[in-house]
C-alpha cells in the first residue's frame, strides 16, 4: 500500500466511526436558513434611485439605454435601435410569454424569428429577470424563453428588464432566483451581464466583441 492510499484509508476509516447525525443536521439547518451578508449602503435606494443608478452604471459600462412607460412600446423601439444603426430589420428571440405579448407583428417591417442562435444572428432580444443597480448588471437565465445563445452569439443584443424588476444588488437578485425557481427547478446556467462584451487580452488594448455582442442595449420599462 502507497502512502497515498493509506492515509485516504485512515480519513476514511476514521469518518466511518463518527456519527455524523449532529453535524449533518447543523448544516441542513444553514442551508435552510441562510444569513443575509452584508448589504453595501450604494444599492439601499428607493425605487426610482435603483433605476437611476442602474442606467447610470450600465452607461459606465459601454452600454446604451432607454426607458420607456409601456410594454408594448418595446417593438417599434427595438425597430428603430436596428434602423439608427444600419442594421437589417430582423431580430432573434426566444419563446418568452412576455416578450411575445409586446404585439411585435404591429411592426411590419420588422422581420422577428424565434429559438436560439447559430451565430449568424446579427441582432437578438431577450428579457431579464432581474437587474442590480449597484453595478449596472442584467440576470438573465438559460432556456427556451431566451437561449444563452442570443445572449453571446449575436453582434446586438437587446434586453427588457421591467422597473420593477431591478434591485440594489447581488444578494437581492440571488433571493429573486431563490423566489423564481426554488431549488428543484434551477436553470442550467445564470448569465451576468455587464454591459458589451470586452477583452484586452492582446496588448492591453480594448477590443468590443471579443466574447459576445459588441453592442448591448437595454430597455427599462414601466
Amino acid at each position: 500500500m502507497d502512502s497515498r492510499t493509506a492515509i485516504l484509508s485512515k480519513i476514511k476509516a476514521t469518518r466511518d466511526r463518527r456519527d455524523e447525525t449532529a453535524r449533518r443536521a447543523a448544516v441542513e439547518s444553514r442551508l435552510a436558513r441562510p444569513v443575509a451578508g452584508l448589504i453595501p449602503a450604494r444599492g439601499q435606494l428607493d425605487p426610482e434611485g435603483r433605476i437611476a443608478l442602474f442606467l447610470d452604471m450600465i452607461e459606465r459600462t459601454g452600454a446604451t439605454h432607454e426607458r420607456t412607460a409601456g410594454a408594448e412600446d418595446v417593438p417599434a423601439l427595438a425597430a428603430r435601435y436596428l434602423r439608427e444603426r444600419n442594421l437589417p430589420a430582423r431580430l432573434k428571440r426566444g419563446t418568452d410569454p412576455r416578450l411575445k405579448a409586446m404585439g411585435f407583428e404591429r411592426e411590419a417591417a420588422l422581420s422577428l424569428t424565434e429559438g436560439p442562435s447559430d451565430g449568424s444572428d446579427l441582432a437578438a432580444i431577450s428579457h431579464a429577470d432581474f437587474a442590480i443597480a449597484e453595478t449596472g448588471t442584467l440576470m438573465l437565465l438559460s432556456g427556451p424563453d431566451n437561449p444563452v445563445t442570443l445572449t453571446f452569439l449575436p453582434e446586438h443584443h437587446i434586453v427588457v428588464v421591467r422597473a420593477e424588476d431591478v434591485g440594489g444588488d447581488m444578494e437581492a437578485a440571488l433571493a429573486r432566483l431563490r423566489m423564481l425557481k426554488g431549488k428543484e427547478t434551477m436553470p442550467r446556467t445564470v448569465n451576468f451581464v455587464s454591459g458589451p462584451s470586452r477583452s484586452a487580452d492582446i496588448e492591453q488594448t480594448i477590443l468590443l466583441g471579443a466574447h459576445g455582442p459588441r453592442a448591448l442595449h437595454v430597455i427599462v420599462v414601466g
